[in-house]
């Protein structure tokens, strides 16, 4: 057993009976390929990773070749979840030498961390030529060696250089980065690009906000469209709910099966905002089995949300999911069996590998008849039991803080809309919820109380554990914390969930940890110009300081800072959070007129921005059941923060000097802090709204 053994982290313990002698990340190590001059090989992976665990397999369990990696150099093995500063520095040099990224990444580098041949995955016969060709250029060829690492590191600073060009995120920037997504989206299969294709779920949130301000119906049937069309894939679970990392088609077909939280939470917002704004059943039914899924399948009880499920079984890639009309026929009966295969488009041919199909949803069942709901219902149940005997994909048990503040948010912003707009079809609101009956809406209580525990446990994880003398630490499992420092992505999505929370709860002690973390933020991370380092200025340093703007998989760390600071800004009123979160879009502001793909989350804190954002505070004794406050959340802007509660509660600043009119339960809205006349009946707010 090597070095590994005592890590946290569960990809890297998946390492630690490697015959590979793997340090973990960490200045002993280098110090080691520094005495030995050797250089030091940086694997970096995750959990997860289909290719990590075939590369794994091929390599490093090999006697010979763990033997080649430790006569000639120091092998470090990077966990990218747990280290993305170091992930983010040796990605971007690994995409500046190959024109590509992703994982398992190989980089070679110098005993002082500069990398000088960099790659992702090698089979085995490649592997090893490549580690005796590494080893000769040392050996024969340093300088050269030196001199491309020279090359490659500044190469990377300046991809990661933080003071360009800045401009205000106007609306007509954010109106041209709608358009751009219009003329990139896919309008047969829907999402953007082709294969793989994976859920763009920033961008749908952007667009969703897009059409709140202009009244777009371009924008609203793009995201419309695209959560159809994922949601009725197989890239969605159709019987337990949530989403697999992408789909290795164009037409969301057959998924790379791994499931990630940070897809899940960020999926769970879109469907809940669509729901929210049409009413649209199939939104309804997917954003309350997302909620389910993270709830049951990823909630660690006690603690936060476990980052993912992995891509294969055993070794397989699909053996839990894919089915074939027989094996329908043995867990239904012939003419169950028969029904299960037309709706979910199981063939004979089959979708996948080996005649098996991944289940898709080929027929309605959202608006069908009440007895073709109940017979799907039942069938789902069937074959969900009958999966569960079935081996299991592993779980990384990983709890990441910025994916987990991603999840608080989604769960805060679903639970909120259930409580508003109530589990069966009618609303109050002139709005209907879609064709629930009564198992349906039971279904949907029942996993809106499990939710709702999930993620205020998940809360008190991340303020009780992660927070460590006032700073955030990146991870934690079994409910200890881990030593990695907190990234910028970390403060933001973490400070934006607490915000969430105050609002949920309307408990003071929310907002002033939400403060806390930003005014960290602002104190250790801001950059000259108004951007923002994703590292700390006391967190160690690489050979550069990654500072990336664009959004991706997750939000950038910019991104979610700015988010964050917009909706403190409303909820406090204090305004130099809302200039410093200006001043940091207006650095992405460039890169959202040219890459409107890659900013989806920075475009949709630019449209809370534009739309003021609103701050609604509704004075009353019933938070929950209040018609005001169902009119408010059903009908609030883009960005709008939400309090409701009774006056002057401590630490709530919107319900501050806010009395009740005439006894009445009085709703008051404000817009960039200035404020309209405090209003009583519904038709009043929404005429303010």
């Amino acid at each position: 057993m090597n070095r590994l053994a005592s890590a946290t982290s569960p990809y890297l313990l998946q390492h630690a009976d490697n015959p590979v002698d793997w340090w973990p990340w960490c200045d002993e190590a280098f110090a080691e390929a520094k005495r030995r001059d050797v250089p030091v090989l940086v694997s970096v992976g995750y959990a997860a990773c289909h290719w990590c665990h075939v590369m794994a397999h091929e390599s490093f369990e090999d006697e010979a070749v763990g033997k080649l990696l430790n006569d000639g150099f120091v092998a470090i093995k990077v966990d990218r979840e747990e280290r993305p500063d170091v992930d983010a520095v040796y990605m971007t040099a690994t995409q500046a030498m190959t024109g590509q990224g992703g994982w398992p990444m190989t980089v070679f580098a110098t005993p002082d961390g500069t990398p000088f041949f960099c790659g992702t995955y090698f089979p085995k016969p490649n592997f090893v030529r490549l580690l005796e060709s590494v080893g000769t250029a040392w050996r024969e060829q340093r300088e050269a060696v030196l001199q491309q690492g020279a090359a490659v590191v500044e190469a990377i600073g300046g991809a990661q250089a933080v003071g360009g060009p800045t401009a205000p995120l106007t609306a007509e920037l954010l109106d041209a980065a709608a358009a751009q997504l219009a003329r990139e989206y896919d309008r047969e299969n829907g999402g953007f690009g082709g294969a793989p294709k994976f859920p763009p779920h920033l961008n749908l949130l952007f667009l969703l906000r897009h059409h709140q301000r202009t009244g777009s119906a371009e924008s609203l049937e793009i995201a419309r469209h695209t959560a159809e069309a994922m949601a009725r894939g197989g890239i969605h679970d159709q019987l337990a709910g949530g989403f697999a990392r992408y789909s290795v088609d164009g037409h969301w077909t057959v998924p790379h099966f791994e499931k990630m939280l940070y897809d899940n939470a960020l999926l769970l917002r879109v469907y809940t905002q669509l729901w929210r704004l049409t009413g649209d059943s199939l939104a309804r039914r997917v954003a309350r089995d997302t909620a389910r899924f993270l709830a049951d399948e990823l909630h660690r009880p006690g603690e936060g949300f476990a980052s993912a499920l992995d891509a294969d079984t055993e070794g397989v890639e699909g053996l839990t999911y894919a089915w074939t009309p027989a094996q329908l026929v043995e867990v239904l009966g012939d003419e169950d069996g028969r029904w299960a295969a037309d709706l979910f488009a199981v063939t004979e041919a089959g979708s996948f590998e080996h005649g098996t199909s991944v289940l898709r949803l080929a027929r309605d069942v959202d608006d069908a008849d009440p007895a073709i709901r109940g017979r799907w219902r039942d069938v789902v149940g069937r074959l969900l039991a009958a999966r569960d005997t079935r081996p299991q994909p592993a779980r990384d048990d990983k709890v990441v803080a910025a994916w987990n503040g991603l999840a608080v948010t989604a769960l805060a912003e679903f639970v909120r809309l259930v409580e508003v707009l109530g589990t069966g079809t009618g609303t109050g609101t002139g709005t209907g919820t879609g064709s629930g009956d009564e198992a349906d809406a039971n279904l949907l209580e029942g996993v809106t109380i499990v939710a709702d525990g999930a993620l205020r446990e998940t809360a008190e994880h991340l303020a009780r554990v992660h927070l460590v003398d006032g700073r955030l630490r990146r991870v934690s499992r079994d409910g200890v914390v881990g030593e990695p420092a907190g990234v910028l992505e970390d403060y933001g999505c973490v400070a934006e969930a607490f915000c969430a929370m105050h609002q949920l709860t309307g408990e003071g002690r929310w907002l002033e940890l939400a403060g806390g973390l930003l005014d960290t933020a602002l104190a250790r991370f801001a950059a000259p110009g108004g951007g923002f380092y994703d590292t700390a200025d006391d967190a160690e340093q690489l050979v550069t300081r990654p500072a990336d703007p664009t959004d991706n998989a997750t939000p950038s760390g910019r991104s979610a800072i700015a988010a964050a600071l917009v909706t403190y800004s409303a909820l406090s009123g204090e305004t130099r959070y809302r200039e410093a979160a200006e001043a940091a879009l207006a650095t992405v502001a460039p890169i959202v007129a040219r890459h409107a793909r890659f900013t989806g989350y920075a475009a949709a804190a630019g449209e809370a921005l534009l739309s003021g954002p609103f701050e609604i505070a509704v004075v009353t004794d019933d938070p929950a059941g209040d018609p005001l406050v169902a009119a408010a959340y059903r009908h609030a802007p883009p960005g709008a923060v939400l309090v409701a509660g009774r006056p002057d509660q401590p630490g709530v600043p919107l319900l501050a000097g806010r009395p009740m009119r005439d006894g009445r339960p009085t709703a008051y809205v404000c817009r960039g802090f200035v404020c309209q006349r405090p209003v009583t009946t519904v038709d009043d707010l929404l005429a303010q709204l």
